[in-house]
C-alpha cells in the first residue's frame, strides 16, 4: 500500500518500554499549527538540521523518536531524463522499520499525531545514490534493525546520531513499481 504525504500511516511509539501502535499523518504538523495543512513539505526531515528546523525542532529536542514499520519505500530512478519509480525492499522479503520524529498538536481540541521520516545524505551509498535526479543530492531514509528498535525509540536526540548509518546495501534490492504486484 502507498502512503503519500497528509495520508494515515502505522507508528510505533514506546511507552515506558513497551512499544505501541498507533496512527499518524505522514507529514510533520509542528505544535503551533492551527489548521490540519500541509503547506510545506515536511514529510521527510534532514538529520543534518533537524534540529533548527522550526517545523521539527520541538519534536527531536524533546526525544519524540518513533519506527515506521514497511515492506517497501518508493524512489524515483531516472533513466534517459525521464523518472521511473522503484519499490525498494529487503531481499528477504521481510518487513523493516524506519527511524521517524512524531508530534501531537492539538488542532480545534483534537489531538492530531503527525510524522516526518529521518534521513541521512546518500551521494556516495553504492545502493541508493542511484535514485533520484541525477545532479540533486542523494538521500536515504534511516533503517533501524530489529535489535535496536526499542534502544532508538528510547535514546535522547544527543544519543541519536548513533543510528544514523547507511542502509545495508547488500540486504536490500529495488525494481520497477510496476512490477512490485509481483513482489510476493
Amino acid at each position: 500500500m502507498d502512503i503519500f504525504p497528509s495520508d494515515d500511516c502505522p507508528l510505533i511509539l514506546s511507552n515506558e518500554n513497551e512499544l505501541e501502535w498507533r496512527k499518524a499523518k505522514f507529514g510533520m504538523l509542528p505544535p503551533y499549527a492551527k489548521e490540519i495543512a500541509f503547506k510545506y513539505a515536511t514529510y521527510n526531515a534532514r538529520t543534518e538540521t533537524v534540529q533548527q528546523k522550526r517545523s521539527f525542532k520541538h519534536a527531536w529536542l524533546n526525544d519524540q523518536f518513533a519506527l515506521i514499520p514497511v515492506e517497501a519505500i518508493y524512489e524515483p530512478k531516472y533513466v534517459n531524463g525521464k523518472a521511473h519509480w522503484y519499490g525498494i525492499f529487503r531481499q528477504d522479503r521481510q518487513p523493516f522499520t524506519l527511524a521517524a520524529i512524531y508530534e501531537e498538536t492539538l488542532i480545534d481540541e483534537q489531538k492530531v499525531r503527525s510524522m516526518s521520516l529521518l534521513t541521512i545524505n546518500a551521494d556516495h551509498h553504492p545502493f541508493m545514490k542511484q535514485f533520484h535526479k541525477p545532479d540533486d543530492e542523494k538521500r536515504s531514509v534511516i533503517v533501524i534493525p530489529d535489535n535496536l528498535r526499542n534502544d532508538w525509540l528510547n535514546c535522547t536526540h544527543t544519543e541519536a546520531k548513533d543510528f544514523f548509518l547507511d542502509m545495508p546495501a547488500n540486504e536490500f534490492a529495488s525494481m520497477p513499481k510496476a512490477e512490485m504486484k509481483n513482489y510476493d
